[in-house]
């Protein structure tokens, strides 16, 4: 991907991340923030499709809970089996990311049905965990085209989903609690907090008063007489809580009841309480009296506290990126992710004392200075603003160059009393930059190269033919075929050109098909690209004057062409064997009148030799030809 395709798709990433990032700190409904992150991380991969699966109860199974792209009849509708041959199931047990670039080439895993006709083709399943590692389901992107996700999709996911994970976390708390809260709003607000009431010496109760009813949903009627454990959760009943908790009583005087409760209507409450044993005149147990307050709101503001600073510190500390935020009038950082030490090579504890501000700036290479601090002034202002400068890092001594992005953060009266912002270090996109430059320079020198290879073919084979249809004839087709090497050489760098390739692209356009009459065999051997256009212009005057006059020319014939691999003191060479057979006596003569001295056997008699250190031989017989070229694999050609 060019550099400036894959920083525009970084660029797009980190957004995403940040218009997700907003979307979870504002929203507080699930549904919506599972759709809106699909949405986004649909948009982000150019797939427009993507799906949050979530385990169900029991973990056999996993329901597709939202997504973009699908019918309606999938998301809220569909459940999976977690079987063993399921790439699903396999993420969420390796706890990494799976890809499946084809289907119809996946031979690891089964791929649901339902998906096959919706017309995908490529899908990542990226696991998502609550805090703690809990397993909550996949966030599984789809293409309906075959695709290599790049390890850059790959990082972008992963944070994604290390970053939605404690979101979902937190709305599914919040979702039990607001439940919870809905249920016995209208006794919260006019209730007492206190639930006081007795019980005898099992457990059962005997009084219960207004508090109680009011905390815990039962009447008196429906309460008495019934054991004090219907208001323990099945989890603490399992385990004999409440006997527990009566036996302590006796032998301590009391016993401390800080634990979830359940209501009448199956809601949880926590009560902050203690129980007493009662004992009568003669000091004989008569029962216990519970004493508790409701804190359920104070616990849940502590719990949504402590979840919000462990999200953003989950956030800050899953990023490469460094975060930070600064006071606006000192500049004083009050928070700094932890990616700030590799990026800046300085202790994070010394950057965030007070007057660090100072030794920051000496970071920053003398010739960006100003500009870093215009970039500050106006996001004071109230401006977002973007600058990518260099830091002389002190821990190595690096040059790197980063580019920041800062943002106002205002008061309740729109003042800017914070900056925030992203500092990403870009310098691999710089040296990408760089050397791509240098990849087009050296294009440009293989294109003036490939000039004056086609200024010799014109002269070469106008002195043999002059200016006439033949010559119009024969440059077109040796234009074409470097035309096709072309093609070999623009893929290059992700798939080797090997002497076969060659053999077989000439071949296939004069229609020759391996088969009965044309055998090609030999190992596989790399060309490199430095002299592709030359041995490409020989298989071509090869196989074209076979076809006009030899083996593949209507009279027929055998046409066998191998080679094989051997080095000669320590130099590879390929020797390439090229022999037509059968031939006619009259074809012969035509071979002998037409190819005795044209540009192909010059070309290989001449032009190799000089140019790539091959040794050829040409061979005309009576009924066949022979031609031999020892190639050394490894040597620079002669500059021309």
């Amino acid at each position: 991907m060019p550099d400036r395709d894959r920083s525009e798709v970084l660029l797009k990433q980190r957004k995403v991340l940040a218009d997700f990032g907003d979307v979870a700190l504002q929203s507080e409904d699930l549904n919506a923030v599972l759709q809106e992150a699909c949405r986004l991380v649909g948009e982000a991969l150019g797939t427009g499709r993507a799906k949050v699966l979530e385990i169900e109860e029991g973990g056999q199974s996993l329901f597709v809970r939202a997504g973009v792209g699908w019918a309606s009849d999938v998301v809220g509708h569909v459940h999976l089996p977690m079987e063993e041959h399921s790439s699903e199931t396999f993420a969420i047990k390796l706890g990494e990311p799976v890809i499946t670039q084809d289907i119809s080439k996946e031979d690891r895993f089964d791929v649901p049905p339902f998906m096959k006709e919706a017309g995908v083709v490529a899908l990542v399943n990226v696991p998502v965990f609550r805090p703690g590692r809990r397993a909550y389901g996949l966030l599984q992107v789809d293409d309906t085209q075959a695709r290599d996700f790049d390890q850059g999709d790959i990082e972008f996911l992963r944070t994604y989903a290390t970053i939605l994970g404690p979101v979902i976390d937190r709305l599914l708390k919040l979702t039990e609690l607001r439940s919870s809260e809905e249920r016995f709003r209208a006794i919260v607000e006019t209730a007492t907090d206190y639930a006081i009431f007795t019980t005898d010496t099992d457990g059962r109760i005997v009084i219960w008063p207004k508090g109680a009813q009011e905390i815990f949903g039962w009447t008196a009627e429906e309460a008495v007489g019934q054991p004090m454990e219907m208001t323990y959760t099945p989890e603490d009943r399992a385990e004999g809580v409440p006997a527990k908790e009566r036996q302590e009583a006796r032998e301590k005087g009391h016993a401390p009841n800080v634990r979830w409760h359940v209501r009448k209507d199956g809601s949880r409450v926590f009560i902050d309480g203690v129980a007493r044993p009662l004992t009568g005149p003669d000091g004989t147990e008569t029962g216990f009296v519970k004493v508790g307050q409701d804190v359920t709101e104070r616990r849940a503001t502590e719990e949504a506290l402590r979840e919000s600073e462990e999200r953003f510190q989950q956030f800050g500390e899953a990023s490469s990126d460094v975060l930070w935020i600064r006071d606006s009038e000192s500049l004083a950082y009050e928070y700094l992710s932890p990616a700030y030490e590799q990026v800046y090579g300085l202790p994070r504890e010394e950057a965030l004392r007070g007057n660090h501000v100072y030794r920051w700036m000496e970071l920053i290479h003398p010739e960006d200075r100003e500009r870093v601090l215009d970039l500050l002034r106006r996001v004071r202002a109230g401006e977002n603003a973007t600058e990518t400068y260099r830091v002389i890092r002190p821990s190595d001594g690096q040059t790197r160059w980063i580019r920041n992005t800062d943002f106002p953060l205002r008061d309740a009266d729109g003042r800017v009393q914070r900056i925030g912002g992203l500092s990403h270090d870009t310098t691999e996109e710089v040296e990408t930059r760089e050397r791509l430059q240098v990849l087009v320079t050296e294009l440009q020198h293989r294109t003036r190269n490939l000039i004056g290879v086609v200024n010799s073919i014109a002269n070469q084979t106008m002195a043999h033919t002059g200016p006439t249809e033949a010559f119009r004839e024969e440059f077109s087709h040796r234009m074409a075929a470097l035309s096709r090497v072309q093609g070999l050489l623009s893929r290059s760098q992700e798939e080797p050109i090997t002497l076969r390739a060659l053999l077989t692209l000439e071949l296939d356009a004069l229609g020759a098909k391996e088969g009965e009459h044309v055998r090609i065999d030999g190992p596989w051997v790399r060309i490199r690209p430095t002299i592709v256009q030359t041995v490409a212009l020989v298989v071509h005057e090869l196989a074209t004057n076979a076809r006009k006059y030899g083996a593949l020319s209507e009279g027929g014939g055998r046409l066998s062409v191998e080679w094989r691999l051997r080095e000669v003191e320590g130099e590879r060479r390929a020797f390439i064997d090229w022999r037509e057979e059968d031939l006619s006596p009259t074809e012969a003569d035509q071979f002998a009148a037409e190819r005795g001295g044209g540009y192909g056997r010059r070309l290989i008699e001449r032009a190799l030799p000089y140019s790539l250190g091959a040794t050829t031989t040409y061979e005309l017989g009576s009924t066949e030809l022979r031609c031999t070229i020892d190639l050394p694999l490894d040597r620079a050609p002669v500059a021309r």
